[in-house]
């Protein structure tokens, strides 16, 4: 799931102003107040915020996260313009010099291979190409844009260790929610940060996202707990059956073994290969299909989804860290920002 890159004035105006009006109307902020009548019957404010609540909270979370990206990445060009500025002031150049000498000049000419790697992996996309002769041009543009972005990203990178740069901006913090870490989890149970996952084995951002779990985990051992509960969306029709797989599994204490067989399988979730996989793992086949054919699963199964359905989610994966909900599959360094951040604000 994709967050929007920005937010456009206008949206900001037409919020600013929801946020003016509802000040200035008292009686909307009384929970007794009459917003409809039916029949003599009254809807008043509270009915109505009870019938919003989660999906207004899942608004204004988005808006939060799309207004702190906004100032986060002012911030990372804000300090990128002061470092350029220095350095040419030091040796005496304009900041055009400084980029053309230490950036553009080093951006190469991409060769063919490369021109037609690009242009066969387009065309694998599915997407209808004209000959690559035609589109040369548009190929090197887009190869030597990526490259520039590299060539100063890794000066802009070094600028920042001589300077010894020390960014003290806090991560994005959405507000903390009640959420019940029930469930196989990884890591110490003592661990001072736990972080609530929900996922869906036949959604490939989980799968995607199962490798930087098992890198946060490394990375903080004894000071992370991984709890994991399922959100099998309807739009896979195998996931439930896989969730349930798990935890037959499970019985036989083996659930994290089917857990990352099921993501290392994403496209063999039916039922016949769910019991192909238990027998891979060695474990007791009968046991197995006996608990995966009962469906005595699907309760553990339906339970996780209605917890995740309680706050709110609507996409997967999403990631409780110490109760703050971060949607869709992150990299590594969203969760290293906020797990040090939280660390350092424990002790």
């Amino acid at each position: 799931m994709k967050l929007v890159a920005g937010i456009s004035f206008f949206t900001v105006f037409l919020l600013s102003l929801c946020a003016k009006s509802s000040h200035a109307t008292p009686a909307a902020q009384d929970p007794k107040a009459a917003v409809a009548r039916i029949d003599g019957t009254v809807v008043t404010e509270g009915d109505l915020a009870a019938e919003v609540k989660v999906p207004l909270a899942a608004a204004e979370a988005r808006f939060a996260e799309e207004a702190w990206g906004i100032k986060r990445r002012g911030l990372d060009s804000l300090v990128e313009r002061r470092l350029l500025d220095a350095r040419a002031k030091k040796e005496g150049l304009t900041v055009d010099a400084l980029v053309a000498r230490e950036i553009t000049s080093k951006v190469g000419e991409p060769d063919e291979a490369q021109l037609q790697s690009v242009y066969d992996q387009t065309k694998a996309s599915g997407r209808q190409l004209p000959p690559l002769s035609e589109i040369r041009a548009e190929i090197t543009r887009y190869l030597k844009g990526e490259q520039t972005v590299q060539v100063r990203q890794a000066y802009v990178a070094r600028l920042k260790a001589e300077a010894k740069v020390q960014i003290t901006f806090p991560p994005f913090l959405p507000n903390r929610v009640d959420v019940k870490a029930e469930g196989p989890s990884k890591g110490s149970p003592n661990a001072p940060i736990t972080i609530v996952e929900f996922s869906d084995y036949e959604c490939s951002y989980c799968g995607g996202a199962e490798a930087t779990v098992k890198r946060v985990l490394d990375a903080y051992p004894g000071k992370v707990r991984v709890v994991y509960r399922d959100f099998s969306l309807s739009i896979h029709p195998n996931a439930l059956k896989a969730a349930e797989a798990a935890h037959c599994a499970g019985e036989q204490q083996r659930y994290w073994d089917m857990h990352d067989v099921l993501f290392a399988n994403q496209t063999a979730l039916k039922v016949d290969d769910l019991k192909a996989h238990a027998r891979k793992l060695g474990l007791d086949a009968a046991k197995f299909d006996a608990c995966l054919d009962s469906g005595r699963m699907a309760g553990i199964v339906e339970a996780n989804h209605k917890a995740g359905e309680a706050l709110g989610l609507d996409g997967t994966p999403t990631f409780f860290v110490d109760g703050r909900p971060y949607v869709g599959s992150r990299p590594f360094e969203t969760f290293q920002e906020v797990i040090d951040y939280t660390l350092s604000n424990k002790r």
